[in-house]
């Protein structure tokens, strides 16, 4: 059997919706959708989405290296937009972390996030090339 391994980020939210900040079962790493809050539970750039989406991608990057990824292990991003109309600022911070990987993604407008300063949420899938990366305790 393949082992399961999950990745806390010790959001309360975790606990409160029962998930996982990621899982990675083999080499393959699934990162839930993560918005740009910080450890005390705020929002971060509330009116600014490169910075959300710059902020998420840190976040999200710390994950994968939980999980024994790195960015150029992702394979597909999926991104939820409150306004597609401001899809040039996500996509000028996803090209700064994604340019040279160049994963599958996809970008879709949504009605609204869980909080209205929420712009962005951002969800990864990797699939981690070198089988000897460990996951980090």
């Amino acid at each position: 059997m393949v082992e399961r391994i999950n990745i806390s980020s010790g959001a309360v939210w975790e606990d409160i919706v029962g998930y996982s900040r990621a899982v990675r079962v083999g080499n393959v790493v699934e990162v839930a959708g993560t918005t740009a809050v910080d450890e005390e539970g705020r929002v971060v750039g509330p009116d600014d989405l490169y910075a959300q989406t710059s902020y998420i991608l840190a976040k999200i990057e710390q994950a994968l290296s939980q999980a024994g990824a790195t960015m150029s292990d992702v394979v597909r991003t999926r991104i939820y937009l409150t306004d597609i109309s401001w899809w040039p600022e996500m996509a000028r911070a996803h090209a700064e972390s994604f340019a040279a990987v160049k994963p599958a993604t996809t970008a879709v407008q949504v009605a609204a996030l869980i909080n209205p300063e929420m712009l962005v949420e951002i969800e990864v899938t990797a699939i981690v090339g070198d089988k000897t990366r460990k996951p980090q305790p």
